[in-house]
């Protein structure tokens, strides 16, 4: 640096710098390092933020104050800086020569400031609120001109006159206006102009937060005051980011899924085509199926042998870890480069520990270094700790997505799975999925950057210890190489019994789904007790699988818990026994304590986050396995043939439920007119809902086409009623219109049901409709129908499930020629053969066949199926007719079960109808004698018993009811002592104060350990090393031993009392829940019942264990850490009382936060009573007319 400095200018001197009461940096280093360093970050950041900020336009922001005064202040300091440039060209125009910084440094800080300037505009014209480059820069700026500050302060107190009075002002003005610089960087500026104008009511204000306040989670502050002086409530919380929301998270998973289900798609079929002259049917992929259809082309054995053994021999699933990498890689990479910035850091405060106890060991050493060791080491921890959380932000972000996305990911799945799909999945299994396999998901993001940041740290742990110790540090690896195997055996079997435990646990939630959706007859036949039984035996087997998994646990807890002793051990030893001269003082012992420290860390994660790898594998391959499942294929109905004049067509139909078996329907030929009405008979089993099913797009398609003109309403045999109100449930999504309305209530005869229910139609309607009658079920679901002014409408037996008159009037006002759907297409299901004149044709299936179809008179003269249909019904219908016509006049004293008992005007004598029916049955030959039929519907119903009052009832009001589904709350404020106490009750209160025990002897043999690791370094001041080695090393071995076997047996202790709490806990649950009245499960949806066995099951199971262990380790060690401490320096204890109390307030503000929070997160059980209640109406969901977006239901 001489030639720019001069020779009387040096770059370092060391005498006055360090070695002196009044550290000072020389004038050239101040000159050069300390101003050139900003320069040097703001040029080199430069081109890349330029292009970001071109890539990036968010809009303009309009000249506000504050950046007027940025952008004088910028112009400001390049005036300042190149005064000083101007001044030296001036000094030397009078002969007084400077040296080359002179003029360099000015130059480069003038065209710094310059650019800066450009910055703050370029910012505001391209929408940059807060700026994190140039907040860096001014920080930078007024960091490096803190030293010049204070030795031109040194230098005016130690002279009576300043020198160089210009330069000394320029300097000060310089220092003043950056540092005004750097304060307005820390507030935002205002939002650009046209930007999307925030709507949300309750922002989060993270997407709005400066860069410091990111930097420094201050934008999360306003939420922890608010829930310390109170409780949340979900609407106090903030709306998620919507790049964090499903809406966006979940069609980007799918889209990497799709892309990596259509590359599988095509590799096989490529070698296929290679291969064979033959390709395979497009239709289907199975071989066997495919090979079911009678016909030409038939291939011979060998060649069909030969391709499925091809086919076995390279198959090529997608990958769904692909898609989860693809989707949500980029983003988590942003916390892996902070982990690794992190992980760099970690190693600097042992370094700084070595210069610490060197200070104390030299004498005549100034005292600022004790201070600025110490305010390094302070420093190096605060930055350490802002990076590691911004790590785990991300980290913990990205986990939420992906728990997010494969929540939707399998609810969507779990609507398009064909029938054949089904069979093998199960909607407890679903909802085990979406519950406890994506929780996994979750968990393991946490940590998963833990696979190569471990072994980094380990890497970089070691190198230092070679430095500290030699080669002696080779004997610990050899010991940490010892134990991968171990580990390695470990999570081999565990993965193992972690796919028992599911299948397990996937039976027992099955059971508990069939259990709670057949609770009334169980109840009914006093069945609780087998059926709880029958759950505590898989319960038993699953705890079995669980007590091997937490013993396996108990051992790696144990193994990697003692690794770093006795590496330390093996270390140690191998030292002081390899050489004489090798002497253990206490820069070598606790630096390398230090270290092991650090590698503690890294060796007790990496077992835990390899065992959650393998956890997460089993669920990953359960995931991947049912997404994989066939879907219903969406174009097996044409919907989009607009050039014939039949709404609906069915050409050569073959169709099946599944491709394995045998077609169901065949030969389908059907053409159904616009606006015409046909019904479709036959007997039980023929195949008419499997016709409808078809129309749906619900079957497997084998032969034919389907074509559908317009969009489709259906109506199913079981109505799908929703938990939500009257109202909901008809409306589905679509718009209120109160004239639509009345007019669909009237048609479908729910008007009266009005009068009787308690809100009128704001009534909230229980899961399954359990507070409706069957007859209210299916008129609702006709009503939905109606409103949705579909083109075609698909009714498989409607009338079914109300009784004869209210069908009539059903009929006459709503499907039949003058009802309100006239003039639509309408295909009917029915069994009620009074119905059949009036429709425009008829349709009679017999055994998946069309045996005949025509008009009413046409049939009947034909005298075939249709007749023999007749035959068996006729009758039946008459006296059915008859004796509701007779219970509507006599019977007067029942109570109304169901609104519709107020019809009492439905029943007419209808001329054309019964003398047609009656003449037929005169022209039958044969008339059953049967008295009763087996299919008979009984007429006597209390919903259909009462007269219609005279006097108009009272409209009831809706207001101030009660809702008959309860949202679910949770305890908010801290948690309660008796929660505690209640675990450990369950744990049992001996045992839970033995582990106590056995965890404070652990820590206590540790605190022994490290004692006596202290008086071995003060052999080295005694000379008494090689005399007292062999003991000193045999304590120290003891010790560690004891530690080693107190953790073995408090993990296995720790990990019976878990065990036995769980096994209580869930015995408890399921008696209560066997033993809880009828009007419970009426009142609660199914799905939230299920979410206790699955969800919190399963946390009681596998996540409480972890936490309890790591809370006690955590509070041992931090317990006898201060012991230590205090033992030592006594003093220390004045400053744990201030201590103590900061933490403790920042905790209890955290844990009520968090307990707070858990309320708002009851909604996450949602998804599992939405998918529960969507898997049975899922038919309906699918319908091209259904508007209500379930994906964006939960």
């Amino acid at each position: 640096m001489e030639p720019l400095c001069g020779p009387d200018r040096p770059f370092w001197e060391a005498n006055q710098t360090f070695h002196t009461e009044r550290p000072d940096l020389t004038e050239c280093f101040q000159l050069s390092v300390l101003s050139w360093l900003p320069c040097i970050y703001l040029w080199a950041v430069c081109p890349f933020y330029l292009f970001y900020l071109k890539r990036n336009n968010r809009g303009y922001i309009m000249m506000s104050i504050m950046n007027r005064f940025k952008t004088v202040f910028g112009l400001l300091l390049w005036i300042v800086c190149w005064t000083d440039l101007f001044y030296t060209f001036h000094e030397q125009r009078l002969g007084e020569i400077r040296p080359p910084i002179y003029f360099v440094t000015p130059l480069v800080l003038g065209m710094t400031m310059l650019l800066a300037t450009f910055l703050i505009q370029f910012e505001r014209l391209r929408g940059v609120q807060s700026s994190g480059v140039l907040f860096i820069f001014w920080f930078l700026s007024v960091l490096c001109a803190i030293v010049p500050f204070r030795s031109k302060i040194l230098q005016a107190s130690s002279q009576s006159e300043v020198q160089d009075k210009l330069r000394f002002t320029t300097f000060y003005l310089y220092f003043s206006l950056a540092l005004c610089e750097f304060i307005l960087c820390c507030f935002n500026e205002k939002p650009p102009l046209f930007s999307s104008v925030v709507t949300d009511p309750n922002p989060c204000p993270e997407a709005t937060a400066g860069f410091l306040s990111s930097m420094t989670f201050w934008w999360f502050t306003s939420m922890a005051v608010k829930g310390y002086k109170m409780p949340l409530e979900a609407k106090d919380l903030w709306s998620l980011n919507k790049r964090d929301s499903s809406k966006v998270m979940v069609p980007n998973l799918l889209r990497e899924w799709e892309k990596e289900q259509a590359k599988a798609k095509s590799e096989p079929h490529l070698s296929s085509q290679a291969l064979y002259s033959k390709p395979l049917p497009s239709s289907t992929n199975n071989i066997a199926g495919g090979g079911g259809g009678g016909g030409g082309g038939e291939s011979s054995p060998e060649e069909v042998e030969v391709l499925l053994s091809n086919q076995k021999a390279a198959p090529h699933k997608p990958s769904f870890l692909r898609s989860l990498i693809r989707a949500f890689g980029p983003y988590f990479m942003i916390g892996s480069a902070y982990k690794l910035m992190q992980d760099i850091v970690t190693f600097v405060n042992p370094q700084l520990l070595r210069m610490l106890i060197k200070f104390t060991k030299e004498k005549g050493v100034p005292d600022w270094w004790g201070y600025a060791l110490a305010f390094l080491m302070f420093f190096t921890a605060i930055l350490q700790t802002l990076i590691l959380h911004h790590h785990f932000q991300y980290c913990f972000v990205t986990g939420m997505n992906v728990r997010t996305a494969i929540i939707g990911a399998i609810y969507r799945k779990s609507l398009v799975i064909t029938n054949a799909a089904k069979r093998s999945t199960t909607v407890g299994e679903v909802v085990n999925l979406m519950s406890v396999d994506a929780q996994r998901f979750m968990d393991l993001t946490t940590f998963l950057n833990m696979l190569w940041s471990a072994p980094l740290q380990i890497m970089l742990a070691l190198y230092f210890l070679w430095q500290n110790l030699g080669p002696s540090v080779l004997a610990g690896v050899a010991v940490m190489i010892l134990l991968i195997p171990l580990n390695a055996v470990i999570a081999m079997k565990t993965r193992a019994y972690q796919v028992e435990q599911m299948q397990y646990k996937d039976s027992r939630i099955k059971l508990m789904n069939e259990i709670l959706n057949g609770i009334k007859v169980l109840k009914l036949y006093a069945w609780e007790i087998s059926f709880r039984d029958k759950v505590l035996d898989i319960r038993q087997k699953e705890l079995n699988t669980l007590r091997k998994t937490a013993y396996l646990g108990a051992l790696s807890t144990m193994a990697w818990t003692s690794a770093p002793f006795l590496v330390a051990l093996t270390t140690f030893a191998v030292y002081v026994n390899v050489d004489e001269n090798n002497v253990l003082d206490a820069e070598k012992a606790f630096v390398s304590l230090a270290l092991f420290n650090i590698l503690r860390f890294p060796l007790n994660m990496l077992p835990q986050v390899i065992s959650s790898m393998v956890q997460t594998s089993v669920s990953l391959k359960r995931i991947q396995n049912f997404l994989s499942h066939d879907e219903l294929d969406p174009n097996s109905v044409d919907r989009k043939n607009n050039s014939t004049e039949f709404s609906v067509t069915v050409v050569n139909g073959k169709f099946t439920w599944s491709k394995e078996d045998l077609p169901v329907l065949q030969n389908i030929n059907v053409m159904v007119p616009q606006g015409s009405l046909l019904a479709v008979v036959g007997h039980v089993g023929c195949g008419k809902s499997s016709l409808i099913s078809a129309l749906l797009g619900e079957m497997e398609k084998l032969e034919g086409e389907i074509s559908i003109r317009g969009s489709v309403a259906y109506v199913p045999q079981q109505a799908w009623i929703q938990n939500a109100t009257l109202r909901d449930n008809i409306l589905f999504g679509i718009a209120y219109n109160e004239q639509k309305y009345r007019c669909v209530l009237e048609a479908c005869a729910l008007t009266p049901d009005l009068e009787v229910l308690p809100g009128g139609d704001m009534t909230e309607i229980g899961e399954k409709g359990i507070n409706l009658s069957g007859g209210q079920r299916q008129r609702v679901s006709l009503a939905r129908a109606l409103y949705s002014d579909a083109e075609v409408y698909l009714l498989d037996d409607p009338l079914s499930a109300v009784d004869a008159h209210v069908a009539k009037h059903i009929f006459d006002n709503l499907i039949g020629p003058e009802g309100a759907l006239k003039g639509k297409t309408r295909i009917l299901v029915t069994h009620g053969i009074s119905f059949l004149p009036q429709v425009d044709n008829i349709m009679v299936i017999v055994e998946g066949r069309v045996s005949e179809m025509g008009s009413y008179q046409e049939l009947l003269t034909q005298n075939g199926a249709f007749a023999e249909f007749l035959r068996n019904y006729a009758l039946e219908d008459i006296v059915e007719e008859d004796q509701a016509l007779e219970e509507l006049i006599e019977d007067e004293e029942l109570f109304p079960d169901d609104a519709l008992s107020n019809h009492t005007d439905m029943v007419d004598n209808e001329p054309v109808v019964n003398e047609t029916k009656r003449n037929f049955i005169r022209q039958i030959s044969v008339i059953s004698s049967e008295g009763e039929n087996p299919r008979c519907r009984s007429v006597r119903r209390q919903g259909c018993s009462q007269r219609k009052s005279p006097e108009p009832q009272e409209k009831k009001k809706p207001l101030e009811m009660d809702k008959l589904i309860q949202s679910e709350t949770a305890a908010t404020g801290r948690v309660k002592t008796k929660v505690y106490l209640e675990y450990a009750k369950a744990v049992g209160p001996l045992l839970s104060v033995f582990i106590c025990f056995l965890y404070g002897c652990q820590s206590a043999s540790a605190i022994g350990a490290n004692i006596w690791l202290s008086q071995w370094t003060n052999d080295a001041s005694t000379n008494q090393t090689k005399e007292n080695a062999v003991m000193r090393v045999g304590v120290y071995a003891a010790l560690g031993t004891a530690q080693g076997v107190l953790v073995l047996m408090s993990s296995f202790t720790l990990a019976m009392g878990n065990i036995g709490a769980a096994r209580k806990l869930h015995s408890d649950l399921l008696t209560n829940k066997l033993q809880t009245p009828q009007s419970f499960f009426d009142t609660t949806p199914i799905g939230r019942i299920i979410n206790r066995f699955a969800k919190d099951i399963y946390v009681i199971d596998e996540a409480l264990p972890s936490t309890v262990l790591m809370f006690l380790g955590t509070f041992f060690v931090s317990l006898s850490t201060m012991i230590v401490i205090i033992s030592s320096t006594p003093i220390f204890a004045v400053v744990i009382a201030p201590l103590t109390f900061i933490y403790v307030f920042v905790q209890v503000c955290c844990c009520w936060l968090t307990a707070c929070c858990a309320e708002p997160t009851v909604c996450c059980e949602r998804p599992s009573s939405h998918t529960t209640t969507c898997s049975r109406g899922s038919c309906e969901l699918r319908r091209p007319s259904s508007r209500a977006p379930p994906l964006g239901a939960y």
